[in-house]
Order: structure tokens, then sequence, then C-alpha cells
């Protein structure tokens, strides 16, 4: 007897083969009906026998594309006959948005078997792809996800590429970027002037040429996927000093580029976890430890690698057995460019030649960036080929409103919740750059646009000098929305929380959050801290003894103001006559401390601050580490990191005090940390050891302090370390491993960063709890 069902299906659904996938199932079941993409997701109406209708049903749900998630699958009756005999698939619907946007993949095995097969009509075209990779994020200008709605709209397929799209038992069965080097974008080299390149007498293309180039040492600004990176040989010394020069990226470690797994591992050591994540679908920027110095590329020793994620990629690097360096094309800290015209003006200066193309990037779409700590992949930049894929709300956030989280200054993300689920904006960048600010509200608006999305609060930092909190309370005015203010920490902490699916009825966690600085409740700098929290509350119950930062912001950018400081702290005369002849004394008495100390006294621009990410700088001025300046955000932190893991194995960690001060709160003081600091310094100990002692002496304290807390507070169901000193991996990996090992439940960040990448996350589920509560 013929059944009639209606099967809806809702995820990342469409733009990822879904519809031929069900065509095929249905073929095979002897299902008759149709399948289209809409609004919500993607919409089966089949006919067939009950038993039929039960085994399609199955492999609905176990047999599916590679990049497809299924989030719900619903059924109900359908009384109507059966129009045809067959199954179809049949044109979109457009409606309310309600389906979601699948992330770029990087290119499948089988498209990069056809640009290499000579025999093959896609033989070296670099912008091959298929259902199952290629652009999705960067194209896209609206839901659904069809060719018209995308940049390839203007470009008309070909009879041969016509017949792939149209025929469900293709692979590139209405692949969006379908197209050959007959119908499709064209790829160019020019000089910067504007002058075509021509290949030389023994090139194939202007991939040849590009090679060439880069070998005989010039830059090449490449027009990718996401954006432009600025190219060089890394081998090159030359080519990568000229790079930083131009860019005026003097010392930050620079991102590379190899052929394959191997080349990797001629530079750096590979674990089964690193390999597994550089040759994923997502092919991010992995940190590895290196094996080779690379003169130039990085100051630290670490490398960051990945592997080509485009075809243009592949081509670019199919005779190099050594890395390039792939990094964004812009000046320091401004976003990379997009467009031909921004790249053709802004890399006057820096890039020698263009390696172009006319497939317009529609969203500036960053390369992630992701490290192995404790044995998992941890995503310190989230990207290319993780967003905007959605984080499902936990358990007992039902029926949420539509929001929309601001975000942080720093590592911008922001969050649309709806749906149950929040899609986290890519990476964005630091708000403080002009540029960055309005590429911030272009990307705002183009998510709103995309998604549909009409919040019905804004919810911002409490910070009020953020870009990010100002760009919420002017859109909340304009529209006659509420503001929900979140404190930086607890977002912290609630990002955390949601990154390990923590319910909303799953009680309070211990949150230490350990970052450069957030604005806290009683007007000082926080962070160092210790919460007590749920999603909707949290209590101060420890944190790091505050120390004045002397000259705000200068006291970020000149580490050892921050020593200075903690000195000063300890009674500066006292240490000065102590210490006299330590070359950290005389170095200090150089600087204009007169100053400093009249800015102590009278409260100007000298914030008290509870920052263990200041602790680490004032640590690492203290053994030379980026002393006078730095010239990326966590610079000296980084190098006293490097240093310290080049110690013995085994070493004593120094001391730190805890107490409750005047206000009930726990405190932890640096200060015995100091004294046995300086007097290892007077005593010539190992640079390396001491800034091991003081990783350890963390680790100790922070431990101590956590168990304190868990039983002082009985209720506490687990610890949520989050913040940006937990990239740190012996920081991260001693405090994780000494609590687990006593017994505690560690929640740690994986799926988004524990940086300020995340912070927009934990302002979204904070603001949907308080309005359950």
């Amino acid at each position: 007897m013929m059944t009639a069902q209606r099967i809806r299906i809702t995820g990342l659904v469409q733009g990822v083969g879904f519809r031929p996938n069900v065509w095929r199932l249905a073929q095979a079941c002897n299902i008759a009906g149709t399948v289209r993409n809409d609004s919500s997701g993607v919409l089966i109406e089949a006919w067939g026998s009950e038993s039929a209708l039960a085994a399609f049903q199955q492999q609905l749900r176990t047999d599916i594309p590679p990049l497809a998630h299924i989030e719900r699958l619903q059924i109900t009756a359908l009384e109507a006959a059966c129009p045809h005999h067959d199954f179809r698939i049949i044109a979109s619907e457009s409606g309310e948005i309600h389906t979601g946007i699948v992330a770029d993949a990087a290119t499948c095995a089988a498209c990069r078997a056809d640009i290499f097969d000579v025999s093959n009509r896609r033989y070296r075209y670099p912008f091959t792809n298929c259902t199952h990779c290629g652009p999705r994020l960067s194209i896209v200008r609206t839901i659904p996800y069809d060719r018209a709605n995308t940049s390839m709209a203007g470009f008309a397929q070909c009879p041969d590429c016509l017949r792939e799209y149209t025929d469900p038992a293709d692979r590139r069965f209405h692949a969006q970027p379908n197209a050959c080097p007959t119908c499709g974008p064209k790829v160019w080299l020019e000089d910067m002037v504007g002058q075509a390149i021509s290949a030389a007498v023994g090139e194939r293309d202007c991939l040849d040429t590009a090679q060439r180039l880069l070998r005989e040492g010039h830059i090449l600004a490449l027009m990718g996927l996401g954006g432009v990176h600025l190219v060089c040989d890394a081998s090159n010394a030359t080519a990568v000093a000229n790079l930083r020069q131009r860019k005026r990226r003097y010392q930050k470690p620079l991102a590379l580029m190899a052929q394959d797994l191997a080349v990797v591992r001629q530079y750096c050591r590979v674990g089964e976890g690193e390999a597994t994540l550089l040759q994923s679908k997502y092919a991010p920027i992995v940190l590895l430890e290196a094996k080779v110095w690379l003169n130039g590329v990085s100051s630290v020793p670490f490398l960051g690698f990945m592997l080509p994620y485009t075809p243009l990629h592949a081509l670019l690097l199919e005779t190099w057995d050594t890395p390039l360096v792939m990094t964004s094309a812009n000046l320091s800290e401004e976003p990379q460019c997009i467009t031909l015209d921004e790249t053709r003006q802004r890399m006057q200066g820096i890039a020698d030649y263009l390696l172009l193309h006319n497939r317009p990037i529609v969203n500036r779409v960053d390369d992630s960036v992701a490290r192995i700590l404790g044995g998992k992949p941890r995503l310190l930049r989230r990207a290319r080929g993780y967003a905007p894929e959605p984080i499902h709300l936990p358990a007992g956030f039902t029926d949420v409103p539509p929001l929309l989280a601001m975000g942080g200054e720093l590592k911008n993300t922001f969050a649309l919740v709806r749906d149950g689920q929040v899609i986290l904006s890519q990476h964005l960048g630091d708000l403080e750059d002009a540029r960055t600010g309005r590429e911030y509200t272009h990307t705002l608006q183009l998510y709103r646009d995309l998604f549909q999305h009409q919040p019905q609060a804004i919810v911002v930092d409490k910070h009020p000098g953020y870009r990010s909190t100002q760009v919420g309370q002017q859109w909340a005015r304009e529209h006659a929305l509420p503001v929900i203010e979140v404190q930086h920490h607890h977002a912290h902490v609630a990002a955390c929380m949601a990154d390990n699916d923590w319910s909303l009825a799953g009680g309070k966690v211990l949150g230490i959050v350990l970052d450069g600085l957030g604005y806290g409740d009683d007007g000082t700098l926080w962070g160092g801290e210790f919460l007590l929290a749920d999603y909707a509350n949290y209590q101060r119950v420890g944190h790091f003894k505050p120390v004045a930062m002397p000259g705000g912001t200068q006291a970020i950018l000149q580490p050892w103001r921050n020593t200075w400081a903690h000195l000063h702290a300890l009674g500066w005369d006292k240490i000065a006559a102590s210490f006299a002849d330590l070359g950290l004394l005389q170095f200090l008495r150089q600087q204009p401390l007169a100053t400093l100390e009249t800015m102590l006294e009278r409260g100007l621009n000298s914030p008290l601050s509870s920052s263990c990410g200041r602790l680490f700088d004032a640590v690492a001025a203290a053994l030379d580490c980026s002393r006078a300046n730095i010239s990326y955000e966590g610079q000296a932190a980084i190098e006293l990191e490097a240093l310290a893991a080049a110690a013995p194995d085994s070493v004593q960690p120094y001391p730190c005090a805890i107490a409750k001060n005047a206000a009930d709160c726990w405190e932890i003081d640096p200060a015995p940390l100091w004294y046995a600091l300086l007097h290892d310094l007077q005593n010539g100990t190992q640079r390396a050891t001491i800034a091991a002692h003081f990783h350890q002496g963390l680790i100790r304290v922070i431990v101590e302090l956590a168990q304190r807390l868990c039983a002082e507070y009985p209720d506490i169901q687990a610890v949520a370390l989050s913040g940006g000193v937990f990239q740190n991996t012996l920081l991260f990996n001693g405090i994780n491993q000494q609590l687990t090992d006593a017994g505690v439940r560690v929640l740690t960040h994986q799926h988004v960063p524990t940086n300020d990448g995340g912070i927009a996350l934990g302002q979204a589920v904070i603001s949907a709890a308080r309005g359950k509560v």
C-alpha cells in the first residue's frame, strides 16, 4: 500500500550535495516524490510503501554528504496523490530564512586529482570544485545558497558544466561555483602599474610565471578564497626580511603553506592530531613545534603551517619542496584586501606583482588558527572552514528570542542568536584599527541581511570604550532596542560552558579567567579572576592582587612598565638598593621613573589591574623578553613561554601568597615570587630556568586556590578555564592536568577560542539565560 510523507530537514543541508544524495537514496529505496531547498532547509515529499519509507528515513539520517550536518528531521503525514511516478529535484523556494550557511571547505581529493590530470578538462584550472568542497561563505550574498545568490552569478555555465550541474548523478550537481576554463573565472598576473605579465618560453601559464618570480625573491599578492595573501619564498631570508619591512610586521610569526605533509615534517614535529587537522576539510593554520629554524619567519620555536586549501594554492606549490610564506595582504593590524581595486591600491610599495582573479570575494574570511593542546584541537582563531557553522544552545535554552551579541574589542567576532542556536561570525580582528572597525559594521549588516535577523535586544561588553559596545548602543538607539551589558570575564566563563554544552540547569562552575584585561565591576581592570558562576549570574571569589598599569595602554606596549609597577609595589627604594647591580635595575633607572611615580601618587592614567597577562609581561621584561617594546599583542608572554620550554623538565615552583583581603575575597599575591626571581637573577641562574620557575609557581598557586574554592563552595560542579593566557601550553597543560588528577571536572575550550574570539558566544548565552530566569 502506498504511503505519503512530508520530511522536513534542517541544518547545514544546502550547498553540500544534499538534494542529489536524497535523489540517489530515493532511487535505491523505490521512492517517488520531490526534494527542494527552501528558506528552512530541505523539504521532501515522498510516496512509497511503509517499509520503503522506513528504509529511506534511516538512510537519510546515516548516509549524508561530507559537508552536511542534520539538526532536525521531522516527518508528517501527507494527504495527497503522487503527482508522478519518479523522484525529482525541483526548484528552490524563498521565504523567511531559517537555514544555515556552510563554511568554505578545502579542496577535496577528487578535485585535486582533476587539476593534476593532463587528460581532464579542468587540468590546471584554479577554480575547480564540487559539492564536497570549495567556496561558500566567501561568495554568498543571500540565502538560499543558489548560484544566482553568489558571486558566480555573472559566469554563465558552458554546455559541459551545465550538464554536470543538472545531473543528479554527478558530484558537481548544483555545485554553485561550478565552472571550467571555458566559462569560469580567470586568473592573471600583473605588475604594480597594471601591466599584464605574459608567461615566458617554457612556462605553461601565469602560475608557472608566479613560481619563477617567487624563486627570484619577489613578493606576490595572491587573491585567494576569502581574501588576499602576501607570498614569498620562506627559505629566502632576504625576501622574508623585505616582506616584514614593507608590511611593517617586524616580529610577529608569519604563516606558512607547504605542498604536503611531507614538507611540513621536514620543518616541524607533527603528531597524529596535527596531521589530521592539517589535512581536514577545515585546513587551518596549525601551530607546530619547530625542528628547523627558518630565518626571519618566527622568533619563537614554533611555526604555523597550513596545506593548500584551494586549487590555486595547490598549483602554485606544485613544484615546491620548501614552504611559502602565506600571510594576509595588509599593513600590520589592518584587515586584508578582498577586491581588485583595493589590492592594487593598498599593495603599492608592499608587493612586487599581483596574482589576481575575477571571482568577486563577497565576505572577507581570514585563515583559521588551531593548536593541539591536551591532546585535542583548540581553535585560536575561528574563521575559514569553521564560520558561520552554528553552535547549538545547550539544553534548557528553549524559546530564546533573537539577539545580537557585539563581542569584544580585540579578536572580535559577533553572534546572532536565533532558532535555538548561535551563529558566530568569522574572526574580524582588533576594532582599535579604523579599517577593521568599518569592516565590523559592514559585516554586521551583511549577516543581518543574509540571515534576515531582527534582534529583540543588543548585547554588549560593559567596557564603555569598546567600539563594539559603542556600535551596539548606537544600533539599539536607532532601532529602539534594549541593551544588555555583560561583564567581560563572565562572558569568558559562559563561552567555555556553552562550548562544553553545559545545560542551563547544570549548576555553578568555578571560572578561572586569565587574560589581558576587562572592565571590572569595581571600576578597576580585571584579568586574573576566579568567578563562581552560572549562565545568568556570577560572584567574584578570587583574583590576582591588583597592580597599577603606569601609562595605561602604554603599559601594554612597553612591558618594562609592568615590571617597575610590581617592584614599586614591593618598595622601589628597597629593591633598587638590594639589587642595584642587576642589568634589569640599571635599565629601569634609565626610564622616566620620577614621572611614573608622580602618576601613581596622583592616580593619573595608572589604573589598577588584576591582569594575569600583565604579570606575564612583567616577568618577561624582567628576563629581557621584549623588555622595551612589543610589536604585537602577547609578544613578551609568548617569548617567555618559549624560554621556559627550553628549561630542564624538573624545576621548583616560585612561591606566591594566598590570603583573604578586606572584602573577604581571596587574593593571589606574587610578591614572594618577585623576591625569588630577583635573587635568581643576582645569582646568575639561567633565564630559561627562571622562566620555568615562574610558570610552575603560577600553576601551583592557581590549582591551590581552585581547590580551596571548590572546598569552600561545595555547589561547584566543575572548573572552567578561559581567557587568552590559557593559550600558553605550559600553563594550560599544567593546570588542566593537576586539577584533573585531583578529581576535579575541568571544562576547556575547543570549538571557540579561549581568547576574546569567544566573548560574543558568552554574551549571547548570558543574555539568553537572563531572559529565562
